[in-house]
């Protein structure tokens, strides 16, 4: 029978256990060994191994030694060597997480201020129209002195009507005057 691709296969079976280890968890461990070669502890373990290394080998017991100092510390330059080729790779790995995260990031930032400038930009118009309105309302000075005219012009009229009263009847006198 003939394979079909719109199904997924079975699964067979193997000698070895399936192990799922997740992108995420391998970039952790990169990302936390790259974090320790970089400071002063590790410097500071290396140096004391690679010392303790070579006080061993050049003047400990002849037949104890393993890495002889008359061949270079042949071994040691062997495990410093393997340590590097291990410790690049781990310290690019985790650059390039810190370079997804900061890239992550950035676009956060950019859709941040693309917020407040929107929230600044509506803000400015609403401020305009409030000034725009407040403009068109009557404010306390001019209500005052749109009063005082009205005032003015009934005191007017009054003495004008006072005095048109008593040009045409002065003398006399009705009941109910006093």
């Amino acid at each position: 029978m003939a394979e079909r691709l719109d199904q997924p296969r079975e699964s067979r079976r193997s000698f070895l256990p399936r192990v799922q280890v997740g992108e995420d968890a391998s970039g952790r461990v990169s990302e936390s060994v790259a974090r320790f070669l970089g400071t002063p502890r590790f410097i500071f373990y290396l140096t004391v191994f690679c010392a303790a290394w070579m006080a061993w080998n050049a003047w400990g017991p002849t037949d104890l030694q393993f890495d002889r100092a008359d061949f270079g510390f042949t071994a040691l330059t062997l495990m410093l060597s393997l340590q590097a080729s291990y410790a690049a790779p781990l310290i690019l790995l985790a650059q390039n997480r810190q370079a997804d995260r900061d890239r992550v990031q950035a676009e956060q930032d950019r859709q941040r201020a693309e917020r407040n400038l929107a929230d600044t930009e509506f803000l400015a118009r609403e401020m305009a129209s409030l000034r725009i309105a407040l403009s068109e309302v009557a404010t306390r000075d001019f209500v005052r002195s749109e009063l005082r005219n009205l005032l003015e012009e009934l005191q007017a009229e009054d003495a004008d009507d006072d005095e048109g009263e008593r040009s045409r009847g002065e003398g006399v006198r009705r009941p109910g005057d006093r």
